[in-house]
């Protein structure tokens, strides 16, 4: 086999890629430190020190595995048109890692040094469940419903991420609206600037110069330096955070099978374009950058991302990625993103908020079956009771009252304290039930749906069997794990058992649905 018939190590078709990479994965960096530091007050020296080399190196190699995985197709196949897998942290997860798992942690301990080791601990118990994908997921992928996973992380991308990007930018709207607008007629009208220059990057570029411009932000050099952190004291903090972080398993390990799922599309995708890579093999890929990336410091989660046709499109090979992890592993070790978090306006990371949030409720819909638009929506609603419990009980803590009540979630949840916030108007009636496991629950109320709308009730009464185990064992409704056999959640969706199965049996007798049902 001659070198001719290998892909380069890097090409002209590989600059848009490395563009691609490197732009997508700054924006997530400068959300994470925009979120750690300006939303919880957690210091620099966590932030920078830990945090973004953690997620560097999980990021570098993550980059490197991957060209190597293309080296190494290209080798088997004898053909120099192979791409590598385009890989970084992965949006969706790290939002619910931030709000779903940080915040949380930040409202109940106030300690940031624990809030991270528990963090740290959560993402290394997340990159296993990711690493196990590559066994488990075909399963769970042929026997869930899609409705149900992506109705969830809809839910948790509209909550959290769509409202925090508009209330962002008009926070500060003369800076937030015109880079809102250029960046949306790039994203949703499909605007080219002359040469394909996208509206997105000359909305980054153009905001920071016009806030610049006006002073919002600094040219600040001072906080570039050498920060690797130790793996010897990131895994003694991970081993100290594993008590902490286990309550935060219902949020952490659904997500985690989210993104594992994802992965698997993607690489599918991948070999729909012509590329035939491993599945397996890159969701253990994507497990171990993971856990790399939480014996650092890490606090996110690494993904194969959508995109690879694309990139095989425009001539990309194994050059961006093997580039764009040096760089961005670089970048973090070296401090670049000290520099970038001051340059930067939070404007920017708004409209990346937005777009992403919009993005995911739109591919909910999109990739469901159109007849499971229900339990898409439906589904969409759980982690709503997560933002109202995080809002309202964060809004009681500045009154001085009752704030030990929320430390654990649904066990300070009593009627005196329901009583007092109904009477003042506030819908938190079952609110820190819901919030207990929501996305569990989503996926739970979404699955349920879309069987019964597929008609296959005895489906449906396994769903609710598998409620009343998750209830039974503290894993949702409750926040803390635990054997709980008189959980009034427990019996009652034993119960929706029972009467799912009953029904099953006169679907062909006494219960019978019309053939051609539209409840639209």
């Amino acid at each position: 086999m001659s070198n001719g018939n290998m892909v380069p190590l890097f090409r002209r078709g590989d600059i848009g890629g490395l563009t691609y990479a490197i732009t997508n994965n700054i924006v997530n960096y400068l959300i994470v430190t925009a979120t750690l530091m300006g939303g919880l007050g957690w210091p620099a020296e966590i932030v920078f020190g830990r945090v973004v080399p953690g997620m560097s190196i999980g990021l570098l190699v993550g980059g490197l595995y991957y060209a190597f995985m293309g080296y190494r197709l290209s080798k088997k196949e004898g053909r120099a048109d192979v791409t590598a897998l385009p890989s970084g942290v992965s949006t969706p997860a790290m939002f619910v890692i931030l709000f779903g798992v940080i915040t949380p942690l930040h409202y109940a301990i106030g300690d940031p040094e624990l809030e991270w080791s528990a963090a740290v601990a959560a993402t290394f118990i997340g990159g296993f469940v990711e690493f196990l994908g590559g066994v488990v997921g075909p399963w769970i992928k042929r026997n869930l419903p899609r409705a149900a996973l992506l109705g969830t992380v809809a839910g948790i991308g509209f909550i959290w991420m769509a409202t925090q990007g508009i209330f962002d930018v008009y926070g500060d709207p003369v800076i937030g609206l015109p880079i809102l607008l250029v960046a949306m007629v790039g994203l949703f009208g499909g605007y080219m600037f002359p040469r394909s220059i996208p509206p997105l990057v000359v909305a980054i570029v153009g905001g920071i110069v016009y806030a610049l411009a006006l002073g919002r932000t600094t040219f600040d050099l001072s906080g570039v330096g050498f920060y690797f952190p130790s793996p010897t004291t990131t895994i003694q903090s991970l081993i100290n955070g594993f008590s902490v972080a286990v309550p935060y398993l219902t949020v952490v390990i659904p997500i985690e099978i989210y993104n594992f799922i994802e992965t698997m599309d993607n690489v599918e995708a991948a070999n729909a374009a012509g590329d035939n890579y491993a599945v397996g093999e890159a969701a253990f890929a994507d497990g171990a950058c993971t856990m790399i990336s939480a014996i650092f410091g890490g606090v996110v989660p690494n993904t194969v991302w959508l995109g690879h046709a694309g990139l095989k499109k425009t001539g990309a090979g194994i050059g961006y990625s093997l580039v764009a992890g040096i760089v961005l592993g670089a970048a973090g070790i070296f401090g670049m993103f000290t520099f970038l978090n001051n340059l930067v306006p939070p404007a920017i990371c708004a409209i990346t908020f937005l777009w992403c949030a919009v993005i995911m409720v739109a591919q909910a819909f999109k990739d469901a079956d159109r007849k499971h638009y229900a339990a898409v929506g439906i589904a969409m609603v759980p982690p709503v009771a997560d933002y109202l419990y995080t809002q309202v009980t964060g809004a009681v803590a500045l009154t001085g009252e009752w704030t030990h009540a929320f430390d654990s979630g649904l066990l300070g949840y009593g009627k005196e304290i329901t009583d007092q916030l109904l009477i003042n108007g506030v819908m938190w009636n079952g609110v820190p039930a819901v919030k207990a496991g929501a996305i569990l629950i989503g996926i739970v109320l979404g699955a349920l749906t879309a069987f019964v709308i597929d008609m296959r009730l005895d489906k449906a009464g396994i769903i609710c069997l598998a409620g009343a185990a998750l209830s039974l064992f503290g894993l949702i409704h409750y926040a803390e794990l635990g054997f709980y056999p008189r959980s009034p959640f427990f019996i009652g969706y034993l119960v929706m058992a029972v009467i799912c199965f009953i029904l099953h049996t006169g679907r062909n007798t006494w219960f019978k649905g019309p053939d051609d049902y539209e409840y639209v």
